[in-house]
């Protein structure tokens, strides 16, 4: 089973497959580093060798941000962002959709459950 950066890669999946295991990995960026290495894409990852492991570890820890520091890199730009107050910060802040999306009807994932609000009584005259 290989390791890369703390994270285990399916031994019984293919190459390309597998490394998408590793946050910040996806299809098309798997498939260069696989032909930059010089690893077949559709190789299993039990079927690699301990030098192809070495060279890939060697080459995602150099070349690219994965994992714990491209989480925490996400993280500052937020923070950055809900700091200077511009807009997209303000609708972090308000945990509202960023992207120019409607909010009168939909939007239940980034708002959260519904919270009801009663309505006032009627005076008796």
């Amino acid at each position: 089973m290989a390791r890369i950066s703390g994270v285990d890669i399916p031994k019984y999946k293919r190459g390309v497959i597998g490394l998408t295991y590793l946050y910040g990995i996806g299809r098309s960026l798997s498939k260069k580093i696989l032909s930059h290495v010089g690893i077949d894409e559709n190789k299993k990852v039990m079927d690699w060798s301990d030098e192809e492991i070495s060279n890939l570890r060697k080459y995602i820890s150099t070349n690219i941000t994965i994992e714990g520091e491209l989480r925490s890199e996400t993280q500052l730009n937020i923070k950055r962002l809900t700091d200077i107050g511009c807009y997209i910060g303000i609708r972090h802040r308000k945990c509202l959709p960023l992207r120019g999306q409607k909010t009168k009807n939909n939007c239940r994932t980034r708002k959260g459950k519904r919270k009801t609000v009663a309505n006032k009584k009627k005076s008796v005259k």
